[in-house]
């Protein structure tokens, strides 16, 4: 019973850094996207072969992907 005392200061801090990694990180990958593929791809955007912009559902999936990566790319350098 007593571990869990110890633990329970630490949930509302995790559960703050959880809900701020949701928000912030497809805001940010949201604006990376928004502000360098129209000038990387003019013509494809152009031609509507890549997006301008993308959906907050889309960025998020985008994050997850890239986190996934690094942690395979992580786990690979110590092993």
């Amino acid at each position: 019973m007593r571990r869990f005392w110890i633990r329970l200061p630490f949930l509302p801090l995790s559960l703050f850094l959880l809900v701020a990694y949701l928000v912030l990180v497809p805001f940010v990958v949201k604006w990376l996207w928004a502000w360098t593929v129209p000038g990387l791809f003019p013509g494809a955007v152009r031609e509507g072969l890549v997006a301008r912009s993308i959906s907050w559902f889309t960025a998020f999936k985008l994050a997850l992907f890239l986190a996934i990566l690094s942690a395979i790319v992580g786990i690979r350098r110590k092993g």
